[in-house]
């Protein structure tokens, strides 16, 4: 081989590498210039995220890690819908970084040799885009009760009607007892549904940020009053802004399950100055006075004894039903301070107690239970 065929070899090499690159990068350039998609590219993407479709060198099922709808459990991930609006507004390359070259420890380990083409990753954005705008659809409610109660309707008018009118039935007493029967259910459910009106138990609505009581209380021991300060000063315990949750998370930056992208949420809020939404899970009546100072100071109440073990909750549920019933019961078992100055007027109380006549004053015998103390 003399060198005009080696100079000719060497050109050949590099002319064809130069048009390989070039391809490859009008391939990306296509995708990193554009955000625009069509109903192929959310289908099949929707199809990768779902498992459906393989990547380079494996399988991979999205939805197994991000839910696509709502789940009662607590998911330490993100769904399908916080990755839609997370990256709505983001570019082609900020997406790929973010899956395939991921800063965080957990999602590290995670996305670990996770292969997608670029043609794969535009897909995934255009169905995750597709999602952000059009939403999650809203899921069917269960309604048994109310079905239930409809169908007991329905079958004690069946009964008044042929009583009254058909007379397919000749036993009147099987009309009696049908009737009794759907009755007593019907009455139950309605007087039920009054008492509850108003009153959430077991109310455990999610939070805009995956929160973990159970971490933060139990955990790190963190106190209710360092968040909630509030407490003691306030009607209110009062929901902590984001600039208390910045004075741990400025070091602590990624947890061990949720990873960053929740606590990247707290920064997000202080660096748009937009207060995160917060649900509030313990309501009274608006008729109702309560203190939240008067009980942790004065009266040395427990957070524990209304809120229940919040210590151990990921995720906060009302546990007691709040009802008057509940805090009348506890104002005529719970004891006062009563050393304290402001009930030196109590001379009668402190004589009887002085006698061993009474054991401890409770809340009642120094009016507790009053109406006026509550509905003012």
């Amino acid at each position: 081989m003399n060198i005009k065929d080696i100079c000719l070899f060497f050109s050949c090499f590099f002319f064809l590498s130069i048009s390989v690159l070039a391809k490859n990068d009008s391939l990306v350039s296509q995708y990193e210039k554009s955000s625009v998609y069509n109903s192929r590219d959310v289908r099949e993407g929707e199809r990768i995220f779902h498992g459906f479709v393989p990547a380079i060198t494996k399988t991979i099922n999205c939805a197994s890690c991000h839910n696509v709808s709502h789940i009662d459990s607590l998911n330490w991930n993100p769904s399908a819908m916080d990755l839609a609006i997370k990256f709505k507004n983001k570019d082609f390359v900020a997406f790929k970084s973010a899956i395939l070259q991921p800063t965080g420890k957990v999602m590290s380990q995670l996305h670990d040799n996770l292969t997608l083409n670029d043609e794969q990753i535009h897909q995934l954005k255009s169905y995750l885009a597709d999602l952000a705008t059009k939403g999650e659809e809203p899921g069917k409610p269960l309604r048994t009760n109310r079905i239930i109660f409809i169908l007991l309707i329905l079958l004690f008018l069946v009964a008044v009607i042929d009583l009254a009118i058909t007379h397919k039935i000749k036993f009147r007493i099987v009309h009696i007892l049908v009737m009794a029967i759907t009755l007593f259910f019907i009455t139950n459910y309605i007087v039920r549904s009054a008492i509850d009106l108003g009153r959430s138990q077991n109310y455990e609505p999610d939070q805009p940020i995956k929160f973990s009581h159970k971490v933060h209380a139990g955990q790190n021991q963190t106190s209710c009053l360092y968040c909630h300060f509030n407490a003691e000063q306030s009607k209110f315990a009062g929901i902590p802004p984001a600039s208390v949750c910045i004075n741990c998370h400025v070091l602590v930056k990624e947890g061990s399950r949720s990873g960053k992208f929740e606590i990247d949420k707290i920064y997000q809020a202080i660096a748009n100055n937009r207060p995160i939404k917060w649900v509030k899970v313990h309501n009274l009546p608006d008729h109702v006075f309560f203190s939240h100072a008067q009980h942790v100071v004065a009266g040395k109440i427990d957070c524990k004894q209304c809120h229940g073990d919040v210590a151990s909750m990921d995720q906060v549920a009302q546990v007691n039903d709040l009802s008057m019933g509940w805090c009348i019961k506890c104002h005529r078992e719970t004891g006062v301070q009563f050393d304290n100055k402001f009930y030196g007027k109590y001379e009668q109380l402190h004589k009887d107690l002085k006698d061993g006549k009474i054991s401890k004053v409770t809340v009642e015998k120094i009016g507790g239970t009053d109406c006026m103390k509550c509905h003012y």
